[in-house]
């Protein structure tokens, strides 16, 4: 494959599992809900639903990750090393996740379980929020600047100059935010419709529905004004000798020049609102997890599509477009990308093998008696 070919299929790969994590984030938005539970047979049950899927979204978010550094270092060095706190708050809120999982029911818990999901709803709302935050940023920009020569100066961390909030200043845009809180609210919507798949309890499906109700209305909207923003905004075009420039309604021209983007797009939408309205219509549907997930990997999928592609800078800069990222100045070497090609034959059987791990932990749904029959360091 040429380097171009190479590049654009690692950009791909990078779609699949940012599309995969965005999905596998109702574990998240469960968690998010764990606090206002006053049942605790309905919490414990909630909690071991989830505990048996959050190693998918953490193990997923490591790929994303590791697969980003690999294909586009340039990108690793700029957000990873310019914006860090940003990225500690999220490696944080996912550390307590893990700890809250490990401990919570364990013998000698002298914290109590409440403390463990006070701990899950910090992850549970501060993972997607800031995640969102990211990506939003991705599309209305960043304030840094790359100096590439800087790679040969052993005194500095990182490429890029970063103002003084290093990444945190991506908070306090308001784009930023209301994509950030899209994604939570996304994140518990998907997690209520997982509740109603996963768990044989009509009480908690009833109570899920109302969460359900309230979760996708303020979703859709954040969604309608999140969709909104993005394509009436400016973004950087590169051009063949590599300048940069940025233009009015970047994204609105991808997708007008990307049909079949716009179609996944169109699908992913149908797909979730379908999934949603079916769920709340019929009492006898729990099944609506499958079609509102396959919806929101599209959209993502077609979100990723539009930011990358078509000569577009995905990692765009405030202050000099000249340092915004794209997919020919950011990626490894060809050499590298196409080794990396080869080892990526693997991801259908890994991902073959998710499938079939998921099919089998929900087998048998999650019950009330199960709960209190299981032997408590079984459970979560």
């Amino acid at each position: 494959m040429t380097y171009y070919i190479l590049q654009n299929y690692w950009w791909l790969i990078i779609s699949v599992l940012g599309a995969l994590l965005v999905f596998l984030l109702f574990v998240q938005g469960g968690q998010s809900m764990l606090v206002c539970v006053k049942n605790d047979d309905q919490r414990t049950m909630m909690v071991n639903s989830l505990g048996r899927k959050w190693e998918f979204t953490f193990t997923t978010l490591v790929t994303f990750g590791g697969a980003f550094f690999a294909s586009f270092p340039l990108f690793y060095s700029t957000s990873f090393g310019g914006a860090y706190w940003l990225w500690m708050l999220i490696l944080f809120s996912f550390v307590v996740q893990a700890v809250s999982y490990e401990y919570r029911t364990k013998g000698g818990n002298v914290y109590g379980t409440r403390t463990f999901d006070t701990l899950l709803f910090v992850n549970g709302v501060l993972g997607p929020v800031l995640l969102g935050v990211v990506v939003g940023s991705m599309f209305f920009g960043n304030e840094f600047t790359i100096t590439k020569t800087k790679l040969l100066d052993v005194a500095s961390s990182s490429i890029s100059t970063w103002g003084a909030g290093h990444g945190l200043e991506a908070i306090a845009c308001w784009k930023n935010l209301v994509f950030g809180f899209m994604v939570f609210f996304l994140a518990r919507t998907l997690a209520s419709l997982y509740f109603i798949n996963n768990i044989d309890d009509e009480d908690l499906r009833n109570s899920q529905r109302r969460h359900l109700w309230v979760n996708a209305i303020i979703f859709v909207v954040l969604f309608l004004t999140t969709l909104a923003l993005i394509l009436t905004s400016q973004g950087v075009q590169i051009d063949d000798e590599g300048n940069a420039q940025w233009v009015d309604y970047k994204y609105l021209h991808n997708y007008l020049s990307m049909w079949w983007n716009l179609v996944f797009l169109v699908i992913g939408v149908v797909a979730v609102l379908w999934g949603i309205g079916k769920t709340l219509l019929d009492k006898k549907f729990h099944a609506g997890i499958w079609p509102a997930g396959l919806g929101t990997v599209l959209v993502v999928l077609s979100l990723f599509f539009t930011l990358g592609y078509n000569d577009t800078s995905y990692y765009p800069s405030l202050i000099d477009a000249n340092s915004s990222l794209s997919l020919r100045n950011s990626s490894s070497s060809q050499f590298t990308l196409t080794v990396m090609s080869w080892v990526s034959i693997l991801v259908p059987f890994v991902l073959a093998y998710i499938f079939y791990a998921w099919h089998s932990i929900d087998h048998v749904k999650i019950t009330s008696g199960e709960m209190h029959d299981t032997d408590p360091d079984d459970k979560y």
